[in-house]
């Protein structure tokens, strides 16, 4: 019971390249998160709240499917 059967990946470090070269701390600043959060989630590490992704997506002015995609795994 302990495996995921899925996984989140996300495109921020795409985005923040395209943004300007926006830098981790930046956008953790426009957030209202901190870099340490934000390096996290782009290394796949920690999953963000809904409300935390919702904010990512926004300082992109993006969708959250253009930021976020949940992919099941198959075993």
């Amino acid at each position: 019971m302990g495996k995921k059967n899925y996984e989140i990946t996300n495109n921020i470090r795409t985005l923040r390249f395209f943004a300007g070269e926006m830098t981790q701390q930046q956008l953790a600043e426009k957030i209202g998160a901190s870099r340490q959060t934000i390096i996290a989630i782009e290394a796949g590490k920690y999953s963000p709240s809904l409300d935390l992704a919702f904010r990512i997506a926004d300082a992109f002015e993006r969708s959250i499917g253009e930021v976020f995609e949940y992919k099941i795994i198959k075993e």
